[in-house]
C-alpha cells in the first residue's frame, strides 16, 4: 500500500483540472496520492526548448522534481496533421506564433486545409507523459487519439484544438463531449493512465 505527493507541472489550469480528474487518486488496496498542481510552489516551468514532445515532456518534469524535491508529472502534446506532413506538431500550443493562444491556432489550421476535402483531414493527438524523480530517474508514457480536422468549429467543452478535432470512435469533436466522455478515450488520458498504474506498480524510487 502507498502514499505518496505527485506534482503536475503545468501552467495551464485547463490542463491541471483535466489531468486531476483523469489521473485515480486511490486504488482498491487503499493505496492513495495525492496531485497537488505547481501553483502550489509558486514556480515558473522553464522554455520548451526541446525538439521533441518527449524532450519538452521531460524538462519541465524534470525541472518541477528537482525544485520540489517530489515526484513530478508533465506532457507535451502534439496535433499531427497528415495533409501538413505532421504539423503543428511540437508547435501546437504556438503555431499561430503566441503560446496558447486557442483561437488563432485554429484559425491558422483551418486555413491552411481550406478546401482539403474530409478524406485528407486525417489527423491525430499524440501525448508524451513523463514521470520524474527528484533524484533524476524519469520513465516516459503516450497515448494517441485517432481523428480528422473538422471544416468548421463545432461543440464548447474542452479547450485548445477541442472543437475542431473530430474523434474518429465517436464522429464527435472532443468539444461535443462531455469531460468524462473525453477522459475515457483521449490522448493525454491514455497516457497518464498508463503512467498512474506504472506508479501503482512501482511505489519506490
Amino acid at each position: 500500500m502507498i502514499k505518496m505527493q505527485i506534482v503536475i507541472a503545468t501552467e495551464n489550469l485547463h490542463k491541471l483540472n483535466e489531468l486531476q480528474a483523469i489521473l485515480p487518486s486511490s486504488f482498491p488496496d487503499g493505496s492513495s496520492i495525492i496531485y497537488t498542481g505547481m501553483q502550489s510552489f509558486s514556480l515558473t516551468l522553464p522554455p520548451e526548448t526541446g525538439t521533441s514532445l518527449q524532450e519538452n515532456a521531460q524538462l519541465k518534469a524534470v525541472y518541477v522534481a528537482r525544485q520540489t524535491g517530489l515526484p513530478a508529472i508533465s506532457d507535451d502534446t502534439g496535433l499531427e496533421v497528415d495533409f501538413l506532413n505532421g504539423a503543428p506538431g511540437i508547435y501546437t500550443a504556438r503555431y499561430a506564433g503566441e503560446h496558447g493562444n486557442a483561437q488563432a491556432n485554429n484559425q491558422k489550421l483551418l486555413a491552411a486545409l481550406k478546401d482539403v476535402p474530409m478524406p485528407q483531414r486525417t489527423a491525430r493527438f499524440r501525448t508524451v507523459a513523463c514521470l520524474a524523480y527528484p533524484n533524476g530517474k524519469t520513465v516516459l508514457f503516450e497515448g494517441t487519439a485517432e481523428g480528422h480536422i473538422a471544416q468548421s468549429y463545432s461543440g464548447k467543452n474542452g479547450f485548445g484544438y477541442d472543437p475542431i478535432f473530430i474523434v474518429t470512435a465517436t464522429n464527435k469533436t472532443f468539444a461535443q463531449m462531455s469531460p468524462e466522455e473525453k477522459n475515457a478515450l483521449s490522448h493525454r488520458a491514455r497516457a497518464f493512465k498508463k503512467l498512474a498504474q506504472y506508479v501503482k506498480e512501482n511505489p519506490t524510487f
